[in-house]
């Protein structure tokens, strides 16, 4: 893995793209796209030879690293064996994807059903939901990201919503916890527990618990902010779903697959919801998949009754061959188990350490390996160290971590006022170290905007 700088390819590459090629949430005259030569591993690299350790793992979906050899395998094995075919016939890839999935999820949820991604998956299983119970309302989370589409980005809870928010979509939102910056003036995880499920219910009541389809939840919200549930609150939903008829989904597109340190985040709360979202750690991003994992009551609506749902690729064969190989190396390997050690052993008490260092830190929050330190002005005040939704100069201390980060080697996730660690589930302990002395270097430019 020696990166071999090219930089004539490079600026072709460049210039192709920045000539045909629009880019999904940006303006697209002022982005700079960084032109990728290679990956391998945690890392990837330009043209120019520069080599970053992916601290993003892509956009949390990397779960095993880049070009692992036995999902590239089997993907070319697939290919050279069947390379597509319609989701309305019965194909190995396909069958064992959805056996080694079903084997994984909690409870009953034994039946899939096959999406392009994450965002299509949510729209399926509010599509399930309503037609399961006949209503037409979904509540879901402030602070929470389900995806683009045009339902999905109606349940979302952050600003991505605001441009296409029809206001006519039949969803409700409402506070889920968060202790750091409590809703609920709460002091404790007990309180903010109690008070968040306090304002849940009293959300259902005056909504009316006969119009509500469902409420979905992040297990542990992403984008937003990796807010690790207090002890109670998932259970709690649980019950208040089960109370008054509601279909309770549980959206792991990001915390699924060994992310949290479980195979999928609701196994950390012992809850089991009726239907699931999964995608990116499937098969750690490298052909499009996505799903719903579905309970028997709500397979069994449509026992006798069509789903009048579907997509041309669902189960795509090569997709489901590599979320095959993806399993086996993560169950051979103990990817799952290794997430949750070193983030029990080193990334959460490194992450700690960090905070202990810089004053530009307010919180560390997380688990496995799926963590986001708050950058704040002022830890006593909690002020965010840029706005809430900041863009162009008010966004400027943010940029400059991220630069500062990037000049180290390291790519961050960053959003609003937080950077997000999210590295690889199986990087070795070494390179989440080397990581860390990165990230640690680049708080320091963190640290001269503190108030």
């Amino acid at each position: 893995m020696t990166p071999q700088p090219n930089p004539e390819a490079g600026a072709a590459v460049k210039a192709a793209d920045r000539d045909h090629v629009f880019h999904s949430w940006s303006a697209q005259e002022l982005i700079d796209p960084l032109a990728v030569a290679g990956a391998e591993g945690p890392y990837f690299w330009d043209y120019d030879g520069r080599r970053y350790l992916d601290f993003s793992s892509g956009l949390v979906y990397t779960n095993i690293g880049y070009q692992h050899p036995e999902v590239v395998a089997a993907i070319q094995e697939q290919a050279a064996r069947l390379t597509t075919f319609a989701p309305a016939f019965a194909v190995e890839a396909r069958s064992e994807a959805a056996r080694l999935i079903a084997e994984r999820t909690p409870g009953d949820l034994d039946k899939i059903f096959f999406t392009n991604g994450g965002a299509d998956a949510v729209e399926h299983a509010i599509r399930m939901a309503r037609l399961h119970t006949g209503r037409p309302k979904v509540l879901s989370a402030y602070r929470s990201y389900h995806g683009g589409t045009q339902q999905a980005v109606n349940i979302t809870g952050d600003p991505r919503r605001w441009a296409s928010d029809s206001g006519t979509a039949g969803v409700v939102h409402f506070w889920a916890p968060y202790l750091y910056r409590s809703r609920f003036y709460a002091e404790t995880e007990e309180q903010e527990c109690a008070r968040a499920l306090e304002h849940l219910e009293a959300t259902i009541t005056f909504e009316g618990p006969s119009t509500i389809a469902a409420i979905i939840l992040e297990t542990v919200p992403g984008t937003a902010g990796i807010m690790v549930p207090p002890p109670g609150y998932l259970a709690g939903v649980r019950e208040l779903c089960d109370q008054y008829g509601i279909v309770f989904v549980l959206d792991e597109v990001m915390a699924g697959f060994g992310r949290t340190g479980e195979w999928f985040a609701a196994d950390l709360f012992g809850v089991t919801p009726d239907l699931l979202t999964f995608a990116k750690g499937v098969n750690s991003g490298y052909v499009p998949l996505g799903g719903v994992a579905i309970s028997g009551a709500i397979a069994e609506t449509f026992g006798r009754r069509p789903y009048p749902g579907g997509l041309t690729y669902s189960g795509h064969p090569l997709a489901c061959a590599a979320a095959v190989a993806t399993i086996g190396v993560m169950a051979r390997e103990g990817v799952v188990e290794h997430a949750a050690r070193l983030g029990r052993t080193v990334l959460g008490p490194e992450l700690r350490a960090l905070a202990e260092r810089h004053p530009s830190v307010g919180e560390v929050r997380g688990v496995g390996m799926f963590w986001a330190l708050e950058l704040v002005r002022d830890r006593e005040t909690r002020e965010p160290l840029v706005a809430y939704n900041a863009a162009g100069e008010a966004n400027a201390p943010m940029a400059a971590f991220a630069a500062a980060a990037k000049g180290n080697g390291l790519w961050p996730f960053v959003n609003m006022n937080r950077t997000h660690v999210v590295p690889p589930c199986n990087i070795g302990e070494a390179e989440l170290k080397e990581g860390l002395a990165a990230l640690d270097a680049a708080l320091s430019v963190a640290d001269e905007y503190i108030a």
